[in-house]
């Protein structure tokens, strides 16, 4: 599993996976998910992000960003919105 994330400044930070399922739950809530469902994105979105980490030693936040949009883009769509809108 990555270690380090490394930022968009160029700085790294230890890579932790609940900070991928808590931004993940923050634009689910956003767009009004209920909470079942927002745990079934969650779940299945941050899974796919992390096994992209692991393998890797390290990750671009841009990568774990483009994943995460990606599958949200599949399997909710309304979540990707809110997290494009969010980032800008």
């Amino acid at each position: 599993m990555a270690s380090q994330v490394i930022k968009k400044d160029g700085t790294k930070q230890d890579f932790d996976p609940e900070k991928i399922r808590r931004a993940i739950g923050l634009a689910a809530e956003q767009a009004g998910l209920s909470e079942e469902r927002k745990n079934q994105v969650v779940e299945q979105v941050a899974t796919a992000a992390i096994q992209l980490a692991d393998t890797k030693e390290e990750i671009a936040t841009s990568e774990i960003k483009e994943k995460i949009l990606s599958e949200l883009d599949n399997i909710e769509p309304s979540v990707s919105s809110v997290w494009r809108e969010y980032r800008k």
